[in-house]
């Protein structure tokens, strides 16, 4: 380990500062929050991780990574990369590939069967975890890396949760999930199958914490006037039978009512099985809460949309009447009268999910408002003792998320174990745009991840989207502009007028100022690429 940098100068005899009379600002070297790094609901180190790897250190880009998420290949293909949106490189040509990038490290972690450090040590403490689903595995895996014994209690045939049952095999193979799950295993979790827990004061006797994370799984229904029938399916039972040793029994006809990104995956994944599918929702396109790109693929596969459409009867088992909506002036959608009828062997109901309360209300005094556990920020419940997270929790509802919850929770059942107070960490200044001297990037156009052909992704359940090469991970991970952090370019050192600048050869702290000869003219604060050195008023 590197000790603490200390470094003296030779300033002379004179014990003032020579040019502090000089001075009405002072440069400092400061360290920011990328907003890549605050966008990430899973609380990555991005920039950490890329610096690591635009220098080919994929093993430890890849360490790095996973102090947070041990999901970098499934979080690679399923998350949806809002750090994207986030970035400062947008606004010059188009931002990093950040999730590009995290896949290669997770798939190249693989492939090279790289393994989480176990503890050194074990606390003889236990935690019960409720649900194998990304909230979950994610709170196992932090706190078995923190020497607790952890056992995860799953109602389930495999681990997984939405991550497996919810999330089609052409976005998500399950070799890839089944690797980093048992990745988390071999840290010492006890993953219990098929293990239906029926009462937590039951369950919790011999553990010292609870997590529950038992994810949304109860589909949302709407009343339709013949709506019994038997063509009518709900989306989470038509997903989950696809894990299932036969395909369900669909039809030709499949009508998907829904707008999300479920009504996508179950419409995409029909059109695999040899249906020719129908999404009705009510709104228009630009109000549809499924992801554009998700959109735009299913209509490349020859996925049919019915926008500004709502279902008023499914009494036929062979048809069901559509009326036609329109939107108000305040955008929402109004029936007008008009009526049509679709042919449909099969009516699936993408309205959305709710959560299992069968067991959380057996809670005593658990505060549940609106069908979600409350949480604090520490993922904590109004029960000591007791946390939860993901889709059981108030807050958006995908991967990213629930990994995010699992980590906090995770470091507050630690604190709770060792009788501590979990703390907030200090916030930092965010790295702006309008602070980089973006002079000195030439442009670099994001990399593009190839595509499975059309023709396959409309009869197979292939991955639809590849990985990058090693080449091209690279160099996407080079494009990062390392916002508000220093990235040793030795500009402040070159364009010093006056030799203030120190290079100290530590990676920990590169350079300093010598402000006995600084006169606090900024142009090395003006020429970093990063926005990594600010020009603070002068004290007196």
């Amino acid at each position: 380990m590197k000790k603490p940098f200390a470094i003296t100068l030779d300033v002379g005899t004179s014990l003032e500062n020579r040019t502090g009379s000089w001075r009405t600002l002072r440069p400092t070297y400061v360290h920011k929050l990328p907003p890549c790094n605050k966008q990430c609901p899973a609380g990555e180190d991005i920039q950490g991780w890329l610096f690591y790897a635009e220098s080919g250190n994929y093993e430890k880009a890849w360490r790095h990574l996973v102090k947070r998420n041990p999901f970098p290949s499934c979080m690679g293909r399923v998350c949806y990369h809002s750090c994207e949106s986030a970035c400062n490189r947008g606004q010059l040509d188009e931002s990093v590939g950040i999730n590009s990038v995290e896949r290669f490290l997770g798939d190249n972690a693989l492939e090279n069967g790289y393994k989480f450090e176990k503890p050194a040590k074990k606390t003889g403490k236990k935690v019960l975890i409720v649900g194998s689903g990304p909230a979950g595995l994610s709170a196992a895996y932090q706190l078995a890396l923190k020497g607790h014994e952890v056992t995860v209690k799953e109602g389930s045939p495999e681990a997984g949760g939405m991550m497996r049952y919810g999330i089609p095999k052409y976005r998500l193979p399950r070799r890839v999930l089944d690797q980093e799950i048992a990745r988390i295993a071999e840290l010492g979790v006890k993953i219990e199958l098929n293990y239906t827990v029926k009462s937590i004061e039951e369950e919790k006797f011999g553990y010292d914490a609870v997590f529950l994370g038992v994810g949304a799984g109860m589909a949302k229904n709407a009343y339709i006037p013949g709506g019994d029938a038997k063509h009518m399916m709900d989306a989470v039972s038509v997903l989950r039978s696809m894990e299932g040793e036969e395909e369900p029994l669909l039809g030709r006809r499949v009508v998907v009512y829904g707008g999300g990104n479920t009504a996508i995956d179950v419409a995409r994944s029909a059109k695999r099985l040899g249906a020719e599918p129908l999404i009705i929702y009510r709104r228009t396109r630009d109000k549809m809460p499924a992801h554009d790109f998700e959109v735009e693929e299913a209509l490349q596969e020859g996925v049919s949309v019915k926008w500004l459409s709502t279902i008023s009867e499914a009494e036929n088992p062979k048809e069901i009447k559509i009326e036609k909506m329109k939107l108000d002036e305040n955008g929402n959608p109004q029936p007008t009268g008009e009526f049509e009828t679709v042919e449909a062997d099969t009516v699936v109901l993408a309205l959305g999910q709710n959560v299992d309360q069968s067991l959380i209300d057996k809670i005593p005094n658990l505060n549940i408002e609106k069908g979600v556990v409350q949480v604090d920020r520490f993922m904590r419940t109004n029960v000591p003792g007791i946390y939860a997270g993901g889709d059981m929790v108030p807050g958006d509802r995908n991967v990213t998320v629930a990994i995010g919850h699992g980590y906090k929770a995770a470091y507050a059942i630690d604190c709770f174990l060792n009788g501590k107070e979990p703390v907030d960490h200090p916030k930092k200044q965010v790295a702006e745009f309008k602070n980089l001297n973006t002079w000195y990037y030439s442009d670099a156009p994001k990399t593009v991840r190839p595509m499975l052909d059309l023709v396959r992704r409309q009869s197979t359940f292939d991955e639809v989207q590849h990985g990058l090469t090693e080449e091209n991970a690279l160099f996407e991970a080079r494009r990062c502009m390392s916002c508000g952090n220093c990235l040793q370019c030795d500009n402040c050192y070159g364009v010093c007028p006056d030799n203030a600048v120190i290079k100290t050869g530590d990676d920990n702290v590169p350079y300093i100022f010598n402000y006995d000869y600084c006169k606090g003219c900024g142009v090395c604060s003006q020429e970093c690429p990063c926005g990594a050195i600010n020009m603070e008023t002068e004290s007196i």
